[in-house]
Order: C-alpha cells, then structure tokens, then sequence
C-alpha cells in the first residue's frame, strides 16, 4: 500500500503486527514467572530480557543457570538455539544493506520471528517503496515492547496467574499464524512439511538441535523442489523457445 509518511508507513507496520503480540504475552509472562521461580531478582531478570532478546534461548538460559552449568555451556547453547537468526538476517540483507547504520544497528537488535516473516517478502519484492524501513521499524518496535512489557508483567504479577490459564498452548498457535501465510507454491509447502516433521521427530535432542535440524531440512527441501521446479520448465516447450532466443 502506498504510504504517505514515515509515520503512517510506522503505523502500519505497528498495527500489522499486534495480532501477533498474543502469542508472546504468555511466553514472556512464563519467562518472568521462571526466573523469579529460580530466585533472579527482578532488575537481574529484566536486564537479562533486555541484553538477550531472545525468548527461547533466555528460557533454556536460565533454566541452565539454575541447574549450575558451566558459563560456556550458557553461551553456546543460547547461540545454538538462536542460529536461525543468521539465517533470518543473510534473507533480508539484500534489502537492508544500503540502509544508514542508525537504522541497521537497532533494527538488528530487534529482528524478530514475527517481523522478520512480516517483512522478508515485503522488503525483497520492494513493495514497501522508500519507507521500508519505517513499515519495518513498526513491527520490531512493537514486538519488542510486547516481549519486554510481558516479562516485566510475569515478573511482578506471575504469582497470581492461575496454571489454568494454560498460557504455553498460545505460543505455538503464534507461530501458525505466521506459517500459514507465507507457504505460496510448492517450494515453500515442501520447506513448511520437512521442516515440521523433522521438527517432530527430533524433538528431544539436546540443546535445541531439533529446531536447527528443522530448519536446515527444510531449506534443503525448499531449494530442491525449486531446482526440480526449474528444470521441469527448462525442458517444456516454452524453455525450449527461451534457449534458442538466448
């Protein structure tokens, strides 16, 4: 949609992305909710929140510190459990590389599983036009904000949440959300399938290497069906034309 300011184009990006908040107000009111459990102080637990920025790998984090593991240990399986970020971020480089460092800095501290399916198909096919940035900075400015205020909640207010609440089963249903719409063709169909599936059947690996194990099978399946895709088409009467005009 065309915009007519950085605000609007801001706006939108903010407003497109709130529905998606409702997944990450339960996760990040559990992450509180863990860490006060495991006798972090509140200031402790939110300048955490602040430096790691990173749900999943802050839950196995302080689930590590709690059973005393070794601080190298910490660190490598939080970068292991966040290495999709690298894969997230070499997508949208393309469009962001000639962005000025005061955007790329902290639109890189807030990339995010929600915004970066948001945007990677906006950015690469340019329709967000010249404020591509500001749509962007929309979303991550306001998953940001949902997953500090959430765990700031968890951590003053965790104690009085009931357990039927049953707030983990919101996170998954997130995460559909955003799968749903981005499967467009059977390269895409073939990456969401291997992907889940792998994801199933390596669940209980350790230290999160299901997910990564996912991850990578499903981009190789993606890029299979895609090569097959084009080769089929090489080898049709229209790719036969298309050869003898080159």
């Amino acid at each position: 949609m065309p915009y007519r300011s950085r605000m609007h184009a801001f706006m939108h990006g903010a407003r497109t992305l709130m529905p998606l908040t409702a997944g990450v107000v339960p996760f990040g009111l559990i992450t509180g909710v863990m860490a006060v459990d495991m006798g972090m102080s509140p200031g402790t637990t939110i300048a955490m929140t602040l430096i790691f920025y990173a749900g999943s790998a802050q839950m196995a984090a302080l689930q590590l510190l709690h059973d005393d593991v070794v601080p190298v240990a910490i660190v490598f399986t939080a970068l292991i459990i966040n290495l999709r970020m690298m894969m997230y971020s070499a997508a949208i480089a393309p469009s962001m590389h000639h962005w000025p460092r005061r955007w790329t800095w902290p639109l890189s501290y807030m990339l995010s599983d929600q915004s970066y399916a948001l945007c990677c198909l906006k950015l690469s096919s340019g329709e967000l036009g010249k404020f591509a940035r500001h749509f962007y900075a929309g979303t991550a400015a306001t998953m940001w904000l949902a997953w500090q205020l959430s765990v700031v909640a968890g951590v003053y207010l965790g104690a009085s949440i009931p357990d039927s609440w049953s707030l983990t089963f919101a996170v998954p249903l997130s995460f559909l959300a955003l799968l749903v719409p981005g499967i467009r063709g059977a390269p895409t169909l073939a990456a969401a399938a291997v992907g889940g599936l792998i994801a199933v059947l390596a669940v209980n690996l350790p230290y999160n290497l299901g997910l990564i194990t996912a991850s990578i099978g499903g981009i190789v399946a993606g890029m299979l069906v895609e090569s097959a895709r084009k080769n089929t088409s090489r080898r049709t009467p229209a790719g036969d034309v298309e050869r003898e005009a080159k």
